[in-house]
């Protein structure tokens, strides 16, 4: 049997202390991190820690707001702004073939932070879903988050 070796699932799966407060506020603070692709006067764009594909991004305004319906609509522009150009990002880098893009919004639909609206981008490929989840819980993510958050930020 072969080994597949993700060590940075064990903080997301163990008992690891989990930082207070919202994870999009957290990062807005920061400088670039490595999750961090880039921040405009309204959103800031970032890595999912914990992606379901390769290059799985996150969008979401800076103000802490949960509700489509709060939201100003110079933060909407902002936000598909920044979508258009985190997408022409994967584009240039990961060239994926299709996209899911979406809201989870509330925890009936899946939103692991249901305080903070983030939009989702999810590149896809021809043959990047197997046996893999549905057989042993194991999604096979081919490149580490430090290396693609690199190449997205070089050509921010």
């Amino acid at each position: 049997m072969d080994t597949l070796w993700a060590p940075w699932r064990i903080n997301y799966v163990g008992k690891k202390k989990k930082r207070k407060g919202c994870i999009f506020c957290h990062a807005k603070k920061s400088a670039l991190n490595d999750q961090v692709i880039f921040k405009t006067a309204k959103s800031i764009c970032l890595l999912n820690k914990y992606p379901y594909n390769n290059g799985h991004i996150m969008i979401c305004p800076l103000r802490h707001i949960g509700q489509v319906s709060r939201l100003k609509e110079e933060e909407v522009l902002d936000i598909f702004k920044s979508f258009k150009k985190a997408k022409a990002l994967l584009e240039k880098v990961l060239k994926p073939q299709g996209y899911n893009i979406g809201l989870n919004l509330g925890a009936a639909a899946g939103a692991g932070v249901t305080g903070h609206l983030h939009l989702h981008i999810v590149p896809r490929w021809f043959g990047d879903t197997n046996f893999m989840p549905s057989a042993s819980g194991t999604k096979v993510i081919s490149q580490s988050l430090d290396e693609l958050a690199k190449r997205l930020r070089k050509h921010a």
